[in-house]
Order: C-alpha cells, then sequence, then structure tokens
C-alpha cells in the first residue's frame, strides 16, 4: 500500500489504542484514527466484529491486511513503517541484535503477565467506572495496588541497573507501559510510582518522548473524564 494510510479503529481514550498511536508516531507513519461509538457498543456491531472476532479495540487496516491485538500491532508497525521515517523507529524492537531482541521480548512479557494485570484493575476501578457512572470496588482496588507495588519494587532493582526495561535503550517494551501508566498518574495511585525513584526517573523519560506527548494531549486525565 504504497503511499496509503493506516486505519486504526477504536479511540485515543483507550490505553490499547493509545499504544499503536505512539509506535505510528515514532515511525513517521501517515495513519487515519476511526472512531467507534463505544457507548452504543458498535465494537460489537457485525461491521467490527469482521475486523476483530473479540469485538475490543484496536483494530487495524493497511491495505489488504487487517489486524487487532494492541502488541501485534504495535511490532507490526514498527517492522513495516519504523525505518521509512527515518527516525530508526525500528530500534524500538532491537531486531538488529538478538541478545537486545531477547530482553525487549521478556519485558513485554513480564508487561503483559505482571504489570498489566494489577494496573488495569486499578485503572478501571478508578478511571473507567466512575466516568459511566459506577462506583469503584475498593477491596479490589487494595488487593491490586499492593501487587503492582510489589511488581514495582522489581521494576524499580532492574531501572537502577539500566536506563530502560530492557536496557540502556528505549523500547517498545517501555512504550507497551505507556497509556495505563498515563491514567495511573492521574490518581491518588500515582504514588505507587513516585515512591520507586528509578520507576518515577523512567517514566518521565518515557512522558518526554515527543510520539508520547502528542498522543497523551489526545487522552484525558482521571479529573477530566
Amino acid at each position: 500500500m504504497a503511499g496509503g494510510v493506516v486505519k486504526v479503529y477504536g479511540s485515543a481514550v483507550s490505553p490499547y489504542v493509545a499504544t499503536v498511536l505512539v509506535c505510528l508516531e515514532e515511525a513517521g507513519a501517515a495513519y487515519e484514527l476511526v472512531p467507534l461509538d463505544m457507548a452504543a457498543r458498535e465494537q460489537k456491531a457485525p461491521h467490527h466484529l469482521a475486523r476483530n472476532p473479540f469485538g475490543t479495540i484496536p483494530a487495524l487496516e493497511d491495505g489488504e491486511l487487517t489486524l487487532f491485538e494492541s502488541r501485534a500491532i504495535a511490532r507490526y508497525v514498527l517492522r513495516k513503517y519504523g525505518n521509512a521515517g527515518g527516525g530508526g523507529a525500528a530500534d524500538l524492537l532491537r531486531e538488529g541484535n538478538l541478545e537486545e531482541a531477547a530482553m525487549v521480548d521478556v519485558w513485554l512479557e513480564v508487561e503483559a503477565h505482571q504489570y498489566h494485570p494489577s494496573i488495569a484493575h486499578i485503572v478501571r476501578q478508578c478511571v473507567i467506572l466512575p466516568m459511566i457512572g459506577g462506583a469503584r470496588d475498593q477491596r479490589v482496588v487494595d488487593e491490586h495496588a499492593g501487587k503492582l507495588r510489589e511488581v514495582l519494587r522489581a521494576y524499580d532493582a532492574r531501572l537502577g541497573e539500566r536506563e530502560y526495561l530492557a536496557g540502556d535503550f528505549a523500547s517498545l517494551a517501555d512504550i507497551a507501559h505507556f497509556g495505563f501508566t498515563h491514567y495511573l498518574m492521574g490518581t491518588e495511585y500515582a504514588a505507587l510510582v513516585e515512591e520507586r525513584p528509578n520507576v518515577r526517573a523512567w517514566w518521565q523519560r518515557l512522558s518526554a518522548r515527543p510520539a508520547v506527548r502528542k498522543v497523551a494531549a489526545l487522552m484525558p486525565t482521571a479529573t477530566e473524564w
């Protein structure tokens, strides 16, 4: 699809969509964000189920190719477009170095299986449920805040040795943390990050990336819902 525009279906409010948008911005790829009416559950409508049979966001269309699942989309975007924009965004995967690429994979797995399960519960309870008129279940929040605190203990040790999670280079392993952490930092549970000096410094470095700042501007903070 030379010269074409990638279509991303979803909303920038979604942490999962935000991850994909950051990768597209890092790569300098031309894209169009096609909003779905989540309140009307458009993601469950037949035309979207044809893109993603599980009825979630994001979905991506690039010519004849349709993808879903944000982590898979992010990898695809960086592989295909990472060198096209001249910024070397493909280096966010470090696929030119077997050992570094393996460390990116390790920390992507950590994000998916250690970090995400706890932070997602906190963000859903403290940000998303109040947005749609629900009330948080503090027992759920307390349980997962405790789990996240322990995860961040390991992160702080790692980030005391390296500037970023996979090494002394930014990678997709860092960017994958962006969406949910952005919302966490707008709640009282930002203290979980702030109390860990190495994690706090890492988050500040990640947040300062131009692509991250551009996408963050599209996302409300907890006080703006």
